[in-house]
């Protein structure tokens, strides 16, 4: 009887993960075609400020995923019905207030800028809301176990791109591309409302925000120190070495990009797992955390020495155009730093279900400083390429940093769990935050 329920318990979290690939496959996939037009389209620089303005909307999105979504995961995974539909609303709101104070923000600082670059922040600007709703969906629907409505929305966009796309290619501008990519995404985020028909609650911003002040602002640093760390590092060698190496760099992630939408899709279902692994089995959280950094570690591998050895030079060309030349020789180190990056999603995923934000906050406070200072440190000595080798160094320092933190967290979520007679005790996710 205990076997035949372990068997159905894996086999229920081995399709909720396969909804997360499925769906992060679809979402990366609008987010590489509009990259792969543009970069063929537009040419190296034009491509650079488009970037510039991708690694801005990271920073806005992962404020918002912070404050909104990445709570709504930790405690409302796995809850009854009627208490995720209550803060569903509430996240969404969080999520849309997020994009539009942002995107106040960048169309005023895109006026200031004037010419292509501060055309690219105003069209930011306008589509920041529609972009941070839509992806404030697929994260409530893998809080609830529901990936395949996720998957549903996702499919959704990439269906609304691709008229979008042809439009965009009209105009020839960023400005076009980036109204198109977000164009798509409102559709989506319209869509969400009616496969839910919940409604984005902005009076409930204020409450939701109270209610998760011990994670969210600990998240909201956590994830702006690292997106904030990659905008820093793509301006700081665009300054130092020019728009083109930062398309290099860009163009380098894109060749990355298929198996990078892996890694992506098992972290829209790795904490809620980890949430669940952590209620019913607590001892095994280690191991699932390991298997999950693990096999990011060897995809990444297999997939980087897969292009270096299978990717002829005339479809890297057909793909990225002029960038190609430049990006070719950095997916060397590019695929350290995403195996890398894989080992520490592992242990981030451990440190979001036990709560224990302020250990997870040092790891990425430690992992942004390593990035910009590899990034810019490396941009200094050897330019595009220096600055990738620099990168790959900080992310196999940070992995190590972060599972000495999560090996901590585990064993003060044990200590935690036991009374002094040794019998367990109820414990609440989130408390690591606020009592350590």
């Amino acid at each position: 009887m205990r076997a035949a329920f372990h068997s159905q318990a894996l086999r229920a979290m081995a399709g909720r993960l396969s909804w997360g690939l499925a769906d992060q496959a679809v979402s990366s996939m609008t987010n590489f075609a509009v990259s792969i037009v543009v970069a063929r389209t537009l040419g190296a620089v034009e491509f650079g400020i488009f970037t510039l303005a991708w690694v801005t909307y990271g920073v806005v999105l992962n404020i918002s995923r912070g404050l909104a979504t990445d709570p709504l995961t930790v405690r409302f995974s796995g809850v009854p019905r009627a208490d995720w539909r209550q803060a569903v609303p509430r996240s969404c709101g969080t999520a849309i207030g997020v994009g539009a104070t942002a995107g106040v923000l960048s169309i005023a600082a895109g006026t200031a800028i004037g010419g292509s670059l501060g055309s690219a922040f105003i069209a930011l600007g306008l589509i920041l809301p529609a972009l941070l709703w839509q992806d404030s969906w697929r994260f409530a629907f893998f809080a609830a176990g529901e990936g395949r409505r996720a998957f549903t929305n996702d499919m959704v966009w990439a269906g609304a791109l691709i008229p979008a796309l042809m439009l965009a290619a009209s105009t020839g501008s960023v400005f076009g591309f980036l109204l198109a990519w977000g164009g798509a995404a409102a559709v989506a985020a319209m869509f969400g409302w009616a496969q839910t028909g919940l409604m984005p609650h902005a009076g409930g911003v204020g409450p939701w925000l109270r209610q998760q002040r011990d994670l969210g602002p600990r998240y909201l640093v956590e994830n702006v120190s690292i997106s904030g760390a990659v905008q820093v590092r793509m301006y700081g060698l665009g300054a130092i070495a020019g728009l083109a190496d930062v398309g290099a760099v860009r163009g380098a992630d894109l060749l990355l990009g298929p198996f990078i939408a892996v890694t992506m899709g098992l972290a829209l279902v790795a904490v809620p797992e980890a949430s669940r692994v952590l209620r019913s089995h607590p001892r095994r959280l280690r191991l699932f955390c390991l298997g999950l950094g693990g096999l990011q570690v060897g995809g990444a591998l297999m997939w980087g020495l897969g292009l270096l050895v299978l990717l002829p030079n005339e479809l890297g060309l057909g793909l990225l155009g002029e960038v190609w030349p430049a990006a070719s020789v950095l997916l060397i180190p590019a695929t350290l730093a995403v195996a890398g990056v894989g080992l520490s999603n592992g242990a981030t995923a451990g440190l979001r279900a036990l709560g224990a934000a302020r250990r997870s906050l040092r790891c990425q406070l430690a992992a942004a400083a390593g990035l910009i200072t590899g990034g810019l440190l490396g941009a200094a000595i050897a330019d595009a390429s220096g600055s990738a080798w620099g990168v790959a160094i900080a992310a196999w320092c940070a992995a190590i940093f972060w599972w000495t933190q999560l090996h901590a967290g585990l064993r003060d979520h044990s200590r935690r769990t036991m009374a002094p007679g040794g019998s367990p005790v109820a414990t609440t996710i989130g408390n690591e935050g606020v009592n350590t």
